[in-house]
């Protein structure tokens, strides 16, 4: 069995160094909140991929999860199974009364359900809320509302019951839905969702899991992934259209959260497996950090 491990050829020395440096980070995390987002063309592959595992380790190692999510293909789906049809207005689901019928069954019920059944399936103890359940997610009416129909935006957050939750023992799986001052439920965009409840709930790190590994820019005919940005150095990205369509709302969202003041934000590929165990407790990650930089290393850094 020498030089192999879990029959894996491998260095011995290697092993136990990546051993020591991740149970550091564990050590460094425990008791610590972090905000998930995990929607789109994820949460569809949500049964083949590690995220609902990932999740559950976190919790057992002593970190405190918080998972938010959309659904946007499955809402698409419905729709047209209905004999509807979808528009966007850059970016953003026009919601009138009938799509926002579907938009709330899909997202407080099928896959709200659905997370957290792959949860408990990994050995874990979730529970669904949506953001209407105690008015966690309080919205208002979208600027464009006259153009979007029920599209909300997060007014403010009342995270009390995400809290007892989390006191509890208990996985909070958050579908991205609000309730306006009149009653009326809104569409609300889960990247933003996900960056006022961890400003809320005062997070540690807010984790946007997508279906790309991070942020890009082009360099001598290729790509480069950007792995760690300041504020400035992200809005100089987005203000000049290095950043575009989808990517934007998670940059602005990332953004929201560490001026809201979430010491970081980051953007992970949901695709490669274990990707958030390897953000988390590997000191060179694998996605794209957003920080700002007096406060990142006391909330990244493990004990020496």
């Amino acid at each position: 069995m020498s030089g192999t491990w879990n029959g894996f050829s491998s260095n011995p020395d290697a092993i136990g160094s990546s051993l020591a440096q991740a149970l550091r980070y564990v050590a460094a995390w425990r008791g610590r909140t972090v905000v998930v987002k995990y929607g789109g063309s994820a949460v569809d592959s949500a049964a083949t991929g590690t995220v609902p595992e990932d999740l559950v380790l976190l919790q057992q190692a002593g970190v405190r999860p918080i998972l938010v999510h959309g659904g946007g293909p499955e809402i698409t789906r419905e729709i047209e199974s209905a004999g509807g049809s979808t528009q966007f207005v850059d970016g953003l689901r026009v919601t009138d009364a009938r799509t926002m019928e579907i938009v709330e069954r899909v997202l407080g019920g099928a896959v709200n359900k659905r997370l957290v059944n792959l949860i408990a399936h990994a050995g874990g103890r979730a529970v669904g809320v949506s953001g209407k359940d105690a008015r966690v997610l309080h919205a208002r009416p979208h600027e464009r509302a006259r153009e979007l129909g029920f599209v909300g935006e997060v007014d403010r957050v009342e995270p009390r019951i995400v809290e007892v939750l989390l006191g509890e023992g208990f996985l909070p799986v958050v579908a991205s839905l609000g309730v306006g001052s009149d009653g009326r439920a809104y569409n609300l965009n889960a990247d933003t969702a996900a960056a006022a409840l961890a400003v809320a709930v005062r997070a540690d790190k807010l984790v946007l899991l997508t279906d790309v590994p991070g942020i890009y820019r082009k360099i001598s005919g290729g790509r480069e992934l950007l792995s760690e940005l300041s504020p400035e150095e992200a809005r100089t990205l987005l203000t000049g259209g290095v950043v575009s369509r989808g990517m934007i709302p998670k940059v602005e969202a990332a953004l929201a959260s560490v001026e809201g003041g979430v010491p970081s934000a980051h953007i992970v590929g949901a695709e490669t497996p274990h990707s958030l165990l390897l953000e988390l407790f590997t000191r060179s990650g694998i996605g794209t950090m957003i920080h700002a930089a007096a406060a990142e290393p006391v909330a990244l850094a493990p004990p020496a």
